[in-house]
């Protein structure tokens, strides 16, 4: 399926320029990016359900201690951690991120499947690892076909969008387990033959409806029709001003543009951070710890979570682009110090509502601004690796994070541990803001120049 024209940056459609001055309505979101939310939305119905019952299955069904949980929960945050960068790099080489990400979906499909029929701790944890490596395969492409077919500057708000979409089918999953476990107390395996299902037709819309975004070849394009616009010359070779476009394929592939400063701005903070990030799944059982609800209602804590990131997805974009995504980024975390505090300090039906909403201030304010920060620093023809690698970097960290954190907890017990690591934590913000600080300004000469 060929990318419309309408699907296209401003620059990139043969619109004019304006002078350098910014328009006073922002660029419609592409239907790139609405159809890639649409899958994300049915994808995540599917692995959110089973998210939601992981924690209770291994502690609870299966009788395991939280050491366990930890370990499962590391599996789940860093399993992708390789494949995150392969992902990307194969996106890179091939210009092609649709077919990449296809086969990501299609092994967490494939998964769904495994765990209906295995039994036990080993079996859980392959096909714990196998979803996240479809996971990690998957994700940096599908970013990269986003950040190409957005206008540069409201990529935030972009992503902002996708992670809406995104974020209903986290918020429906979980409440499809919680009715599912409300009808049948021991209904895990009703769980996950339903996530199959919802995993089918997410699979099938990607296939179906999504089209082979290029980047590399959209970033070539953008770059020189502008030129031809402006009045300024071609490059040699360029056919930008033919009809059809141009036909090469944009600038190889170097790793080295990988490491570039401003890309290992963006890794440091995303490392240092994420080492503090120990999973919802551990901030969950300590307000159950803590309160004592019935586990009936435990997937419902995801929901609560999940409603305030699709709440907050789209504004705090917008505020990230106005405001500059590697601030918002960082800061954001102050959500995540803020849900271990009131988890560790407070009790009640209230609070446990506040550290649910905090939860998803900081998830609205990280998962896709990092996407775009990093997709905005990177150049075109490494943007999915970039991506892919930022990525990386944040999930070995909370894996290490994780399973750390489960053997703190089982050490000295939950609330010093949960205030520990929300002291270091809220230390680290202050770090970190001074190491994104140039990217911002480095971002705003860009979004002036795309303009």
């Amino acid at each position: 399926m060929a990318l419309e024209t309408h699907d296209l940056p401003a620059a990139a459609r043969g619109a004019r320029p304006t002078g350098g001055t910014r328009p006073r309505t922002a660029a419609k979101v592409s239907s790139v990016v609405v159809t890639l939310g649409v899958v994300s939305l049915l994808t995540d119905v599917s692995s959110e359900a089973v998210s939601a019952v992981l924690p209770l299955y291994i502690t609870a069904a299966l009788g395991m201690t939280t050491l366990a949980f930890g370990f499962v929960n590391g599996l789940m945050q860093g399993a992708t951690a390789i494949v995150r960068v392969l992902g990307g790099w194969a996106a890179d080489r091939g210009d092609h991120p649709k077919w990449v990400a296809t086969v990501g979906y299609g092994l967490s499909m494939v998964t769904r499947v495994i765990l209906f029929l295995v039994s036990g701790f080993a079996g859980i944890a392959t096909a714990v690892t196998l979803d996240r490596v479809g996971k990690g395969i998957r994700t940096a492409p599908r970013d990269a076909m986003i950040t190409a077919s957005s206008d540069p500057r409201t990529i935030g708000r972009s992503f902002g969008v996708h992670r809406t979409l995104d974020t209903i089918g986290a918020a429906v999953g979980p409440l499809l387990a919680f009715v599912v476990l409300w009808w049948l107390p021991q209904g895990y395996s009703t769980v996950f033959v339903v996530s199959f299902g919802f995993a089918v037709v997410g699979f099938a819309v990607l296939v179906l409806l999504v089209p082979d975004v290029r980047p590399r070849n959209l970033g070539w394009l953008l770059k020189h029709r502008t030129r031809v616009e402006r009045g300024l010359p071609k490059c040699k070779g360029c056919t930008c001003d033919l009809p059809g476009g141009l036909e090469a394929a944009g600038r190889p592939f170097r790793w080295s543009m990988v490491a570039a400063p401003e890309l290992r701005r963006v890794m440091i903070a995303a490392a240092v951070l994420s080492l503090l990030t120990v999973g919802d799944g551990f901030v969950y059982l300590s307000l159950q710890a803590r309160d004592g609800f019935a586990t009936q209602w435990f997937p419902l804590l995801y929901v609560g979570t999940n409603v305030a990131y699709m709440a907050l997805a789209t504004p705090v974009g917008r505020l990230a682009d106005r405001v500059g995504r590697g601030r918002v980024f960082v800061v954001g975390h102050l959500g995540l110090v803020g849900a271990y505090a009131v988890a560790g300090l407070l009790g009640g039906t209230a609070s446990t509502f506040v550290s649910l909403a905090l939860l998803g201030v900081f998830y609205a304010a990280t998962d896709g601004v990092l996407a775009a920060l990093t997709g905005r620093v990177a150049a075109p023809n490494v943007r999915a690796t970039a991506i892919g690698t930022a990525q990386t970097v944040q999930a070995v960290a909370q894996m290490v994070a994780s399973a750390g954190f489960g053997a703190l907890w089982f050490a000295v017990g939950r609330r010093p541990a949960i205030l520990a690591v929300a002291a270091v934590l809220a230390v680290a913000v202050g770090v970190c803001w001074l190491i994104v600080r140039p990217l911002d300004a480095s971002s705003r000469v860009q979004d002036r120049v795309a303009a």
